[in-house]
């Protein structure tokens, strides 16, 4: 029995949506009224009788002949019949995000992304976007909620491009944890942190940590400055200090300075893949493993970033690099699939920085000796992508790295600077 639900990755919304703003592609939201009910159950289900029903025999039940909310199977029935009628309108499901559908022809293109019961329709023919509407509308009932709220992001669109935040979100979070009134700090972590693995220190109240990590988890989508800073201290749910949630309460101070605070998507911007990977050597005192961060633009517009603590230990910097290099190398690639689906071409080779000399030169050495005979599979794999064009390795300087800020405490200066390299930008303020 299939019980998942599909949900579409946020990577993929934010490409849509840079991708709308540079092609001036038509943007809205659809959402299906009763999505589950319109599920069909492909097995025998019963249930006990609502409240309120009295019959003959106690042991009387009824058989489902349709999906309820609450069923296991409800979600995976209704992405059944969604995508079934959507294959009969002749849409394509995309080989780089299952949850999203793509029809095109020689004048006209449209996409369908699927969150659950959510749709992101975007397409550049507002004809045939409302021939696919009311044929939706036609066999499932939905509402056109415009383009203002998706998933809880604030989408704001203007002339000259798309910007994304969580205002609502993040003072919802604040009224919650008792913030609102706090003091706004101008970093979201302080730049030491050996205190924090101490295990010894007491624990602190876990259920209230747990909720507040899980919330700001989810604002990490719009906040690439938070990044690290979420990935560190949710390595402490299971025994957090009384320190863990001072340095929580510091996050949410950090956001209170600035609660509209997102992404901007320019409209005048090329289409090009822009990767940075750098990591953060023996970066946890406890493991000693390190830490793999990279931001990937596409133009001047950040579409995907990750901070993530390596699964092996790695013996040198170098070693550190080259993991930290291959993901994100899979990870352009991915990009690179769904960009095809979207019938977007590039306007030049995608292009990866990297500020380690050695790592660059291995990149390029087709030998294999003692430092790389332990790193076999992540060397293949950024060679062999090397090789067949995907990417050109370029250099860049440790000063300019922009993927510093997800790997690591920065002082004030260097972080605000990284901040705005990666496009973080508060339209609410004056300035």
């Amino acid at each position: 029995m299939d019980t998942y639900s599909h949900v579409a990755r946020l990577t993929t919304i934010r490409t849509i949506l840079v991708v709308a703003a540079v092609m001036d592609w038509h943007l809205e939201q659809l959402d299906v009224n009763n999505a589950f009910l319109h599920g069909d159950l492909q097995e025998e289900v019963h249930m006990s009788l609502p409240p309120g029903i009295t019959t003959v025999k106690s042991n009387q039940v009824c058989k489902l002949t349709k999906a309820l909310y609450g069923l296991k199977q409800a979600n995976k029935q209704w992405y059944d019949k969604l995508s079934s009628f959507l294959y009969n309108i002749n849409f394509v499901q995309s080989r780089a995000d299952n949850s999203l559908f793509i029809r095109k022809s020689e004048t006209s293109f449209i996409a369908l992304l699927i969150y659950v019961d959510d749709i992101l329709n975007a397409g550049n023919d507002i004809k045939d976007i409302d021939i696919v509407k009311n044929s939706l509308n036609f066999v499932f009932k939905i509402k056109d909620l415009g383009i203002k709220f998706f998933l809880g992001l604030e989408i704001a669109r203007t002339r000259k491009g798309i910007h994304i935040c969580q205002r609502k979100y993040v003072l919802n979070i604040l009224t919650d944890a008792g913030m609102f009134g706090a003091k706004p700090a101008n970093t979201p972590m302080a730049q030491k942190n050996d205190k924090l693995f101490d295990q010894s220190l007491p624990v602190h109240n876990i259920t209230l940590y747990r909720r507040i990590i899980g919330r700001l988890l989810y604002l990490v989508n719009t906040r690439p400055d938070i990044s690290f800073s979420i990935q560190f201290l949710s390595q402490f749910v299971q025994a957090p200090s009384k320190l863990h949630y001072q340095a929580v309460q510091r996050i949410l101070r950090y956001i209170k300075s600035s609660p509209a605070q997102g992404i901007f998507f320019p409209k005048s911007t090329d289409i090009q893949l822009k990767g940075f990977s750098d990591p953060d050597w023996a970066s946890c005192i406890t493991s000693r493993r390190s830490t793999t961060g990279f931001c990937i633009f596409l133009g001047d517009s950040l579409i995907s970033w990750k901070t993530k603590k390596q699964s092996t230990i790695s013996r040198s910097f170098f070693e550190a690099e080259y993991r930290a290099l291959a993901t994100t190398c899979c990870e352009i690639q991915w990009l690179v699939y769904l960009l095809e689906d979207l019938c977007i071409k590039a306007n030049n080779v995608a292009s990866l920085f990297c500020d380690n000399q050695s790592t660059r030169h291995m990149a390029h050495n087709n030998g294999f000796h003692e430092r790389t005979k332990h790193l076999d599979i992540d060397c293949h794999v950024v060679r062999e992508k090397l090789q067949h064009g995907l990417f050109h390795l370029l250099p860049i300087s440790s000063q300019e790295q922009p993927a510093d800020i997800v790997i690591k405490s920065l002082n004030y200066a260097v972080f605000h600077k990284l901040v705005t390299k990666l496009g973080v930008l508060n339209i609410h303020s004056p300035t």
